[in-house]
């Protein structure tokens, strides 16, 4: 009779050399390791979501922050982060990926993305960005090749596994849609393209009011998303020119003397 060998789980130097920022943070967190530890790895934990949400101004805001911190880091672990965690580098990806969206030609693509696909942290979305050119140049074959390996990368990447649910939607797989959009949404609750995706699949296999609810969702998601990006925008803007700043408190104060003067108008 043989028994099997428990297995140990990863290190915290494994969980960041496998870029599980969310695993990280916590492991660091139950093992009592140094604050400062602990809020750099909770900072890239929030950079990798604002990447996988593709909200790119947020993730230049934590990833500024991070800068800050991991200056100052003198844990241990601190050399594995620099060695897997180029903030500069970083921000020029983003830059890059922002500046693709509408890349039309996939070599161009991969040649603009070159080095978002060498950073770990924006792997999976560069893998992402080709696979759904290559599914809007209706190649299914690069397309899935594609999205398999930003899974791979980063397998909490929910927008890439809801573009493999994509093809198989479009392929007319409405059931197999459907098991893969309900995984989405089992990752990240609050993405609107999972709901109104799965809305779309079960209403094709004929349960409508079911679908109405999940596309219903996903349209008040996409609202609260769009609230959220704007301030995450005007945000980025303010902390690049500190004069937006001062401007805004000037039309604030105007407007504040506007609503005065017709107060004290309505009251003489």
């Amino acid at each position: 009779m043989t028994t099997d060998t428990p297995v140990a789980p990863p290190s915290l130097a494994d969980l960041i050399r496998a870029g599980d920022w969310r695993r990280a943070a916590a492991t660091a967190s139950v093992q009592g390791e140094s604050p400062e530890l602990i809020d750099a790895l909770q900072i890239l934990r929030s950079v990798q979501g604002e990447i996988r949400a593709r909200r790119y101004p947020a993730a230049r805001q934590q990833l500024l922050a991070y800068q800050g911190v991991s200056r100052e880091l003198a844990h241990p672990l601190a050399a594995e982060l620099r060695l897997y965690v180029h903030p500069d580098a970083v921000l020029e990806a983003l830059n890059a990926l922002e500046a693709a969206q509408k890349e039309p030609d996939a070599q161009v693509l991969a040649e603009r993305l070159a080095g978002a696909l060498a950073q770990p942290l924006t792997r999976a979305e560069a893998l992402n960005a080709q696979g759904v050119l290559h599914a809007m140049l209706d190649d299914e074959v690069q397309a899935r090749a594609a999205l398999d390996a930003a899974r791979a990368a980063d397998p909490g990447h929910y927008r890439a596994l809801t573009n493999l649910g994509n093809l198989e939607l479009e392929a007319g797989r409405f059931a197999e849609a459907e098991t893969i959009y309900r995984e989405v949404i089992r990752l990240a609750p609050e993405y609107d393209g999972g709901h109104h995706n799965l809305g779309v699949a079960v209403r094709r296999q004929g349960r409508v009011a079911e679908g109405v609810r999940h596309i219903r969702q996903g349209q008040r998601l996409a609202m609260k998303r769009s609230r959220e990006d704007t301030q995450a925008e005007v945000k980025e803007q303010f902390s690049r020119n500190p004069n937006l700043k001062y401007l805004r408190f000037a039309v604030l104060a105007v407007l504040a003397l506007i609503v005065f003067l017709a107060l004290r108008g309505a009251g003489s």
